[in-house]
């Protein structure tokens, strides 16, 4: 039982700080503020469900599937990098709270459905750091009962990350509109560093390979 909880405690610990759903927070707020708070949640909980079936599928496959393609955790570590760095521009200039519906149902649900999947559900939520260590993590769960303590880690992590956003939208109340802009343009910067980081770390490895 001690090697279960053990293996719990760091299936929980590392999932929740590569996931970062502290980070993950102003992007949200960002995207979702001209939406009202029944589709904030609704946005909220399909991005977290993204994730989650995401992490759980390439943790069951991860391997098979990149000796497949032939690609590798590298590779989604420079999109995602790329894709950081576009999200972060966007919010450096304010751009991503200045989307402006016509008040067409299907429109914005349709934003609604976009949005959660790319770029909240992935990269944001579940990205190479969590595909990795989901793939990592189930490599070493070697028995059943770790094998469900891992399914169960990410689900509570995730929860934990759904609760997190949907309160942003108090957070972001407080703040006001022009609170909102200044942390929307540090977190912009912060975003593409966190961007920079990810792109040199996948294309180190790939460069390094290339010139052996």
């Amino acid at each position: 039982m001690e090697a279960i909880y053990s293996f719990a405690l760091l299936a929980i610990t590392s999932f929740f700080t590569i996931m970062n759903p502290i980070g993950t927070m102003p992007v949200f707020m960002s995207m979702t503020s001209e939406l009202d708070p029944i589709r904030k949640k609704r946005t909220a909980r399909k991005a977290v469900f993204v994730a989650f079936f995401t992490v759980l599928f390439f943790a069951f496959t991860g391997q098979v599937l990149f000796k497949f393609f032939g690609i590798s955790v590298n590779s989604l570590r420079v999109v995602g990098g790329i894709i950081f760095f576009v999200i972060g521009q966007d919010m450096l200039h304010a751009r991503l709270g200045a989307i402006k519906f016509s008040g067409k149902e299907s429109e914005i649900n349709a934003y609604v459905d976009d949005i959660s999947v790319t770029p909240l559900g992935i990269p944001m939520i579940c990205g190479p750091g969590a595909i990795t260590n989901g793939i990592v993590l189930m490599e070493d769960a070697n028995s059943l009962p770790k094998k469900l303590v891992l399914i169960l880690s990410v689900a509570l992590v995730l929860f934990a990350t759904y609760v997190i956003l949907v309160s942003s939208a108090k957070i972001s109340k407080r703040i006001g509109d022009t609170g909102n802009k200044v942390l929307m343009r540090l977190m912009g910067l912060i975003v593409m560093v966190i961007a920079v980081e990810f792109f040199f770390s996948g294309l180190k490895p790939i460069l390094a390979d290339l010139f052996k």
